[in-house]
């Protein structure tokens, strides 16, 4: 996962960028505030974010702010605030602010990794969900399509979807979600296309030609299969053949 790292201290960020490196995750980094905001209010911004509390321009707390104030819902940023300040009223401080952790200096290579774990594995979850909560959504819309009116175009009898494109009916339908094609053959086609090669089609069946029950009244009951011939007798020593 990309990481942003902000921290005014190059020792601080080096630290950081080469455990994070080291974890497999790809590293951002910003000696200020402003930077830290310039990257994080990118579209393709990194999902978590590990901020100093006190950097050039504004602080790590005030970042974290701004994130949420432009928050996106689908895709949240995950913020760690990184300080040597421990006293219960600071730490109230940045999570009112939106931030999500918080780690004191000096800090354990142990516990930075645990927190950052966890962090990936909210953002990760909270990605997957998001595409869910999409995925259900379309099919809601697709759904609500289906029990309104469909536009139909008159002359090729093609239907306009919610993308405002026009499809051919078939294609429409295969679109949707759970839905199956079973092809058979109408009577008016049959009549068109088969009858004359197949013989006329009984009305009560809709997928095919007419097939005749066996019964008693129009099948002859069935006796044993007849023994097939099983060829010429091997002649024997003798001469002797049937």
């Amino acid at each position: 996962m990309q990481i942003l790292i902000a921290d005014d201290e190059p020792v601080t960020r080096h630290l950081l960028q080469s455990l994070l490196e080291s974890w497999g995750h790809r590293v951002v980094t910003a000696a200020d505030g402003g930077s830290a905001w310039a990257i994080l209010s990118q579209p393709d911004a990194p999902r978590l974010a590990i901020l100093d509390w006190v950097l050039p321009d504004f602080s790590g707390v005030e970042v974290c702010r701004r994130v949420r104030e432009c928050a996106d819902d689908d895709h949240p940023t995950y913020l760690i605030v990184l300080t040597a300040r421990s006293a219960k009223a600071d730490l109230v401080k940045a999570l009112d602010a939106g931030a999500d952790d918080f780690l004191t200096k000096p800090f354990h290579a142990g516990e930075l990794r645990a927190r950052v774990s966890t962090g990936v594995r909210i953002v990760e979850l909270q990605a997957r969900l998001s595409a869910r909560v999409s995925e259900l959504e379309a099919s809601l819309r697709r759904e609500e399509e289906l029990l309104g009116l469909l536009p139909l175009c008159s002359y090729c009898r093609k239907v306009r979807d919610d993308g405002e494109y026009w499809r051919g009916l078939e294609e429409y339908l295969a679109s949707l979600p759970d839905v199956r094609f079973s092809h058979s053959i109408c009577p008016s086609c049959y009549e068109t296309h088969l009858e004359g090669e197949l013989g006329p089609m009984d009305r009560g069946e809709l997928k095919g030609p007419r097939s005749q029950p066996e019964t008693a009244a129009t099948t002859p009951a069935r006796g044993p299969a007849p023994a097939e011939p099983l060829g010429e007798d091997i002649p024997t020593n003798d001469g002797d053949r049937p």
